[in-house]
Parts: structure tokens; C-alpha cells; sequence
């Protein structure tokens, strides 16, 4: 007689099981880590219009209220940003796109949508920024 050879449906179902359930574990803290590193690359991207917005005062006699001079309107698919100037000053926001997975984006309860970073470097919300 010949030893038969190969797994049977109970081995293959376990198997199947335990990794259903290591995938269960494992998927919510890497849609967190997305979305955490999406948010850090529009932090990233408000921080160059910070830049381009002073480099576009030495040039200018005021800053500028079009996001459009800082940067490429299509720079980032998750987030839109925008400016808005007031007096010697001015706020950078960047806004989570509508449909986009970070409208739900949030840091211990924050919610982290709408980012902004002013003239002072003043960042809300707080706990987003960390």
C-alpha cells in the first residue's frame, strides 16, 4: 500500500482560518499607517508652501492668496491646499479631498482633515502635527 500524500480539507482549513485571522489582526494597523503617512505627506507639502510663500514675498510686495503659485495643483491626489492672506500675514490649509479615506483620518480622536500652518508656524490641529 501507498501512503497517500498531500493535505486534507481539515489542514487546509485550518490553515485558510489562521490566516483570515492574522489578516484581521494586521489590516487595521496598516490602513492606519496609510493614512498617517498620506498626512505627513501633505504636512511635507504645506511646509514647501511655506517656503515658496516667503521666497514669493522677497519678490512681491505682498504675499500671495493663490495656492496655484506655491505649488502644482495636482501635487498631492489626497489632499487640496489652499492660502489665505490677511494684512502681513497668511494660513496654508490643506483640506481632505472629498471621497478620499483621509476624511476619516484622525490622531487619538482628532480629527486631522483640515490641516493648516500659518505665517508663525502655528499648526491645528495640535495633535495632528506629532
Amino acid at each position: 500500500m501507498h501512503a497517500r500524500r498531500g493535505f486534507t480539507l481539515i489542514e487546509l482549513l485550518i490553515t485558510v482560518a489562521v490566516l483570515a485571522i492574522i489578516a484581521a489582526i494586521a489590516y487595521p494597523s496598516f490602513a492606519s499607517y496609510l493614512m498617517k503617512s498620506k498626512r505627513i505627506e501633505a504636512i511635507q507639502t504645506l511646509y514647501r508652501m511655506q517656503l515658496r510663500q516667503e521666497e514669493w514675498r522677497i519678490s512681491n510686495p505682498a504675499y500671495t492668496s493663490a495656492a496655484e503659485n506655491l505649488i502644482s495643483p495636482t501635487e498631492n491626489a489626497h489632499y487640496g491646499f489652499s492660502t489665505s492672506t490677511s494684512g502681513a500675514g497668511y494660513t496654508l490649509t490643506a483640506t481632505a479631498k472629498s471621497g478620499s479615506s483621509q476624511q476619516n483620518d484622525k490622531e487619538g480622536g482628532t480629527p486631522c482633515n483640515v490641516l493648516t500652518l500659518d505665517r508663525n508656524s502655528n499648526k491645528t490641529p495640535d495633535a495632528c502635527w506629532r
